[in-house]
């Protein structure tokens, strides 16, 4: 008797917030974590906040009366003895996990947030077919319509490093007007230095951002045939994990797989398809 094996096929890549500034910044670092998916090991800080948002996703999970400073605790206890022995030791014997959490307690009361979901994930495409895709901290509902709210573990950030922020705060309003229809408030909790910040995105802004995530899909699209996803020098070269395989350092990439998500075997990706309609 013979067993079928169902191989899975890889997703096809869409255009999230982090991939999309990962090839603003340097199309050969969008390669290696998106088309070859190369391991890389977390920093501690990262590594922080992703046991936070596993916390808060878990907390907001229970029953409103619930949510309380102690269970909070509880839970963080419980998703770090989840982490793998290396993890655990990246963190050391004080995690911080504790102190960004009081300091969310501040920020808001969670017994009041009514939410219609947490890790959500939206996937919405442009009129030309750029696919976007972004997972939502948490979805709150009330009288004034729908709220995106992002935790931050970090710092709020400097008027330099605001560009990154707005980015992904453009996104995620970008995503919910094409997948609802509507344009949501975002609110964004930076837990270190216990800073929350509202913002209300007009439809015209929307529009003019969904332009340049088109020319980023454009770019990439020219790229994935052959694998052409250039270097791109710079300061944040200093903190990055794949110098040993990129050619501005003397290292070589490995062989180009193809873009993922094809069943047929091409390496191309499909051509984008125009709609009639907006241009947005």
């Amino acid at each position: 008797m013979s067993t079928e094996v169902e191989v899975e096929t890889p997703r096809a890549p869409a255009l999230s917030p982090s991939r999309a500034v990962d090839f603003r910044r340097c199309a050969l670092l969008y390669r290696f974590r998106t088309v070859d998916r190369l391991p890389e090991t977390p920093s501690p800080a990262a590594l922080r906040g992703t046991v936070v948002h596993a916390v808060l996703e878990r907390l907001h999970d229970l029953e409103p009366g619930a949510r309380r400073p102690d269970a909070a605790r509880a839970l963080a206890q419980d998703v770090l003895a989840e982490l793998a022995p290396d993890e655990r030791a990246l963190l050391g014997e004080e995690p911080g996990v504790d102190a960004l959490l009081a300091r969310y307690f501040a920020l808001e009361d969670p017994q009041d947030v009514v939410s219609e979901a947490r890790e959500l994930r939206v996937d919405a495409e442009l009129d030309d077919g750029t696919p976007l895709r972004g997972h939502l901290d948490r979805l709150d509902t009330g009288p004034g319509g729908l709220t995106v709210v992002d935790y931050k573990s970090g710092r709020s950030p400097s008027l330099r490093a605001e560009g990154p922020m707005m980015f992904g705060v453009r996104f995620y309003a970008l995503l919910l007007a094409r997948s609802r229809g509507v344009v949501p408030t975002l609110r964004l909790l930076h837990l270190a230095d216990t800073t929350s910040l509202t913002l209300r995105p007009r439809a015209d802004e929307l529009e003019r951002f969904a332009g340049v995530l088109r020319a980023v899909w454009a770019a990439i699209l020219r790229a994935a045939p052959t694998g052409d996803f250039r270097p791109n020098p710079g300061p944040g070269c200093a903190f990055c994990a794949f110098k040993p395989h990129c050619p501005a350092w003397d290292g070589t990439p490995p062989p180009y797989p193809g873009w993922p998500g094809r069943s047929d075997g091409a390496v191309a990706p499909p051509l984008p398809h125009p709609r009639a309609g907006g241009t947005g």
